[in-house]
């Protein structure tokens, strides 16, 4: 008799954001039994679907990079393969008064061609001389991790952190350029520049092996038709029919060792379980697992867990009458510089970006804007009417809306981003290591290997992997007890 058939073993997941979901598709497929146990109403975490004047949108992240395969698979799995959809990219940026076009030839950016840069007027002609100072400047010393603004500012001047890198980082990680390590959010960079004398020619490098690369095919990024935010759902309901339990407003008060396997504490009752999958934020893993922690003597994975710091930020979705509109909302969007002093750090023009929204809602026009990052969440504060007002403010002078929307809804998402400082990746790596003084537990979530949706289920297929691993000598041993019967 095979593994596969012997009494599986249950194994509980905490959080059912998509990591966790991820997690209990990949331990179905393994042969256990699941639990998914959801502190809040709802799965999906920071993916959220909602409507606004009855046209479906994304309230929470938006896209995949569909050139990871994870999430791509993972939407496969759950039935919304047909309901793939690129969006149109054609984003702008709003600096130094205009909206002026994201210049080509760039790495996060970073820029390789210095005609393209000047070309985009987002960089004065100080800020372009100085990048060109970057191949005359000695190598610079990396060591171990450096902060992907500080680096950049040494090698190339800070009106290029300021006005190109800052901006899009900022529409990853909501943080700060200055804190960011590179060596955790642009790792091919960080390699690159180790190797090359100058910045200049670590990106060129790169930009030559990636045109020299077999060609992709496919589009770099996917939505789902009717929001990304559809896609919890899907996997938590392919979680179901696939015999695994899915429970929302179950949040766990601690998990415990008992005896070989574990005890799941919730408010008013425990579940056991062979193995145990932590997938929600840091500061809840940490107090989660922190009095199995230190029984296991792990204590530093909680100290660890807890360090890791979150931004926070609100979107503002709007609704337009597309007539009054007309003509004023061209491309995707706009991103925009910390530097410029505006409220709104970015615009995306949902209803140009995602054919199915402006399918669904032909006589409106969705946009919506996003405010605060790390350091700067004094604004979220406000009531969702000033953070309107603010928005209405920032767009008429981006691009001179003057319209009232006739609906209006604002989301906010405390602690929404985990941060990746210098020396992530080393954080990373201590916890998982004290972690694995808990037989059959492990953590994953947006906190550890990256903050997109390909990463997340890549951490929750990773975390599933090593509890499968782990319970696999009993599995096996019980297999064997049978064959002998």
């Amino acid at each position: 008799m095979s593994a596969a058939h012997t009494p599986s073993r249950h194994v509980v997941v905490i959080g059912g954001g998509v990591s966790g979901l991820a997690a209990a598709l990949r331990l179905l497929e393994g042969g256990a039994r699941v639990t998914v146990l959801e502190a809040s109403g709802r799965v999906g975490g920071k993916l959220l679907a909602g409507e606004i004047a009855g046209a479906p949108v994304d309230l929470g992240a938006e896209s995949v990079l569909a050139r990871r395969p994870e999430a791509v698979d993972l939407a496969r799995a759950a039935g919304l393969g047909d309901r793939l959809a690129p969006p149109s990219a054609t984003a702008s940026l709003w600096t130094r008064g205009e909206l002026r076009p994201l210049p080509k030839g760039h790495m996060m950016g970073v820029p390789g061609d210095l005609a393209e840069v000047a070309a985009s007027g987002v960089l004065s002609a100080e800020g372009l001389a100085r990048i060109a100072k970057d191949e005359e400047l000695p190598p610079s010393e990396l060591g171990e991790d450096v902060a992907i603004g500080e680096y950049v500012a040494e090698r190339m001047g800070r009106e290029v952190v300021d006005r190109l890198v800052e901006p899009l980082l900022g529409g990853v990680y909501a943080g700060d350029a200055y804190r960011i390590s590179l060596r955790t959010a642009v790792p091919q960079l960080f390699e690159a520049a180790r190797a090359h004398g100058t910045l200049t020619e670590a990106v060129r490098a790169l930009q030559a092996r990636a045109a020299a690369a077999p060609r992709q095919s496919g589009p770099v990024f996917m939505g789902v038709e009717g929001g990304i935010g559809l896609l919890p759902g899907a996997v938590a309901d392919t979680v179901r029919a696939k015999g695994g339990t899915v429970r929302t407003g179950a949040p766990v008060v601690a998990v415990g060792r008992s005896g070989d396997g574990w005890r799941v504490e919730l408010a008013d009752e425990v579940l056991a379980a062979d193995g145990v999958v932590v997938a929600t934020p840091a500061s809840d893993a940490a107090r989660i697992i922190a009095v199995a922690a230190r029984a296991a003597g792990a204590d530093a994975a909680v100290a660890e867990l807890a360090g890791i710091e979150y931004a926070s930020m609100a979107l503002v979705t709007m609704a337009f009458r597309r007539s009054d509109v007309a003509g004023l909302l061209r491309g995707s969007g706009f991103l925009v510089p910390p530097v410029d002093g505006r409220k709104i750090k970015a615009s995306t023009f949902s209803s140009n970006k995602w054919r199915w929204n402006a399918d669904a809602a032909p006589d409106l026009f969705v946009l919506r804007t996003s405010i605060g990052r790390f350091g700067d969440e004094e604004d979220l504060e406000r009531e969702d009417a000033e953070l309107v007002s603010m928005s209405l403010k920032d767009l008429g002078d981006a691009v001179g809306l003057s319209a009232a929307p006739v609906e209006t809804r604002v989301t906010r998402w405390h602690g929404g981003l985990p941060q990746y400082p210098v020396g992530h990746l080393g954080r990373v790596a201590r916890i998982r290591e004290h972690v694995s003084r808990l037989p059959g537990l492990r953590v994953c979530g947006a906190a550890y290997d990256g903050v997109g949706i390909p990463a997340c289920v890549a951490s929750g297929r990773r975390a599933a992997d090593e509890v499968l691993a782990a319970l696999t000598p009993t599995l096996t041993a019980a297999a064997d007890g049978d064959g002998g019967e």
